[in-house]
């Protein structure tokens, strides 16, 4: 298949040839489910932790003798039923992660290339650079594009350079990544996807 490249100005100058294999399958939905699953799982920290009795600072002494107090027995302060005492069944680190064959990511993100370029989401420019690291210029190009709006928009790019990483950190609803960072849930998540053709280029040689 082909998809057209525009210039700064959102006018055609060329059409590019695509891999049907990336940009032409089916959208297999349970794959990318899981897929994006595994992603955000993969995003929890699980560091939430408790102490039990045992890791409980002091209670090394027998608080009272066993017998002949009056008082119940006990064996140390650090008792899950005393006040700063263990809990019983402490929470503990946790991995979350979900292992997702290499097979599989490819193919989520192969399904959810060929969805965006169906539904007319992918915008594909030649080049994109700013001169200046502004906002200002940033939105200005993007104007020129059509892609200023309350809509988000991804923009994907082979390298990041420091000018464009620096305008475009303010802008709201608008992201730039490189080819390496890219991920399945940033995909799926705006309206409009922009890629360069060294970025489409280098992500369909990644992912076949």
């Amino acid at each position: 298949m082909e998809l057209t490249v525009v210039n700064s100005a959102a006018e055609a100058t060329d059409k590019v040839a695509v891999s049907d294999a990336v940009f032409g399958r089916s959208f297999n939905e349970p794959l990318v489910h899981q897929v994006v699953t595994a992603y955000f799982s993969g995003m929890r920290q699980g560091s939430r932790a408790q102490k039990n009795r045992s890791a409980v600072r002091g209670g090394g002494r027998k608080p009272w003798r066993q017998k002949g107090t009056g008082r119940a027995r006990a064996g140390t302060i650090r008792s899950p039923l005393w006040r700063g005492g263990g809990v019983v069944f402490p929470s503990s680190n946790q991995d979350f992660s979900q292992k997702v064959n290499r097979k599989m990511y490819r193919s989520a993100l192969c399904s959810i290339l060929s969805e965006i370029t169906r539904q007319e989401r992918l915008v594909l420019v030649s080049d994109f650079t700013v001169e200046n690291p502004k906002t200002r210029e940033l939105v200005a190009r993007l104007k020129q594009l059509g892609l200023v709006g309350k809509d988000r928009v991804l923009m994907v790019v082979e390298t990041i350079d420091e000018t464009l990483h620096l305008a475009s950190r303010n802008l709201p609803n608008f992201k730039v990544i490189d080819v390496d960072r890219l991920n399945p849930v940033d995909l799926i998540r705006p309206a409009r996807v922009v890629f360069t053709l060294p970025a489409l280029q280098s992500v369909e040689k990644k992912v076949q």
